[in-house]
């Protein structure tokens, strides 16, 4: 069952509520989440799911996340159209689609090529041209910085302050912090001096960060 277009409107709608109670209110996110269509992002069999708190199974054993934790990431990152926005873990690429709809310039990465390559096309297709996805081991950075903010979708066991290099002046990371295979908190590191200012965010499962690339998906 995928869901009819009145269904993923419903849903849509239920969505806006739980993040409002939450007090996400951006009519900024909710458009560009609106304007990038979730069910082209998985399966026919999960599209009935994708406006719900849960995360859904995509290809090479990873997961689209819930669109409640996508939704108050992506807002806590705080874009603009003048910042430029590292994200580790493409994984469908649908955050990548939405971030590139509300900053300047978004570069995403992930260990498998058959995400990338995916993602790649769903952009092209929705006609972004400021998003940029790669293969690549995002668990050191990349070498395209500096960025003004930084996400990552897998678990640090520490603070990743190696990191630091990658962002600039008053940048902004989020990421997942915590022992792999058990409960995380999404952070915020905010970059001051050679320093970073750590804001807990909310408790997550995630998975932890896979060094090197994937050889074979």
């Amino acid at each position: 069952m995928t869901g009819t277009g009145q269904e993923q409107r419903e849903d849509f709608a239920a969505f806006m509520l739980r993040m409002r109670a939450r007090g996400v209110t951006s009519n900024e996110l909710f458009s560009a989440m609106e304007a990038i269509p979730r069910t082209g992002f998985v399966s026919a069999e999960w599209q009935r799911w994708v406006w719900s708190n849960r995360t859904v199974p995509i290809q090479c054993g990873e997961t689209l996340e819930g669109c409640d934790l996508q939704a108050a990431m992506i807002h806590a990152l705080e874009l603009n159209p003048d910042v430029r926005v590292l994200e580790i873990g493409t994984g469908s690429g649908y955050t990548a689609a939405v971030m590139a709809r509300l900053a300047g310039r978004v570069l995403t990465v992930d260990r498998y090529k058959t995400l990338v390559e995916q993602a790649r096309l769903r952009h092209e297709g929705f006609g972004l041209t400021n998003v940029f996805t790669r293969q690549a081991d995002g668990s050191d950075g990349v070498a395209d910085g500096p960025f003004d903010r930084i996400i990552v979708w897998a678990a640090f066991d520490e603070a990743p302050r190696r990191f630091a290099d990658f962002l600039a002046s008053g940048g902004m990371m989020i990421a997942p912090v915590g022992p792999p295979e058990d409960v995380q908190m999404m952070t915020r590191f905010v970059k001051v001096g050679s320093r970073f200012e750590r804001t807990d965010l909310e408790p997550v499962r995630l998975q932890p960060l896979i060094e090197g690339v994937a050889q074979a998906l």
